[in-house]
């Protein structure tokens, strides 16, 4: 099984949750899609377009479980990253955990990759 995460703020997580969908931040509303990411693109991800946020959630995902609605895009440096077009299900989340920030206000994931 394939693991892919999404970092969002705590409050969004719980109104998804509570309203049994997820339609996706601000940017993914934009964009036209969720953004997701794998193991390996996380950590940077969280570094480039989160820094300095508290009250974040990392919540993992299988890749398969998201069916044909998830395609696999370039992005950041030419590498594929996973994509929602639609929403999510939070009854998918294999996982949910709050994300501490470093001194510097770098949100670490803990994920080896």
């Amino acid at each position: 099984m394939s693991r892919i995460y999404k970092i969002l703020s705590r409050a969004a997580w719980d109104e998804a949750v509570a309203q049994g969908r997820f339609d996706g931040a601000a940017i993914d509303l934009e964009d036209g899609y969720i953004h997701l990411s794998t193991g390996g693109q996380a950590q940077d991800t969280a570094r480039l377009h989160f820094k300095d946020q508290a009250g974040l959630v990392l919540v993992a995902l299988s890749a398969d479980a998201l069916g044909p609605a998830l395609k696999w895009e370039p992005s950041r440096g030419g590498q594929l990253f996973p994509h929602l077009y639609g929403p999510l299900d939070p009854g998918l989340a294999l996982d949910v955990r709050d994300i501490p920030l470093d001194p510097d206000g770098v949100p670490q994931l803990g994920l080896d990759g």
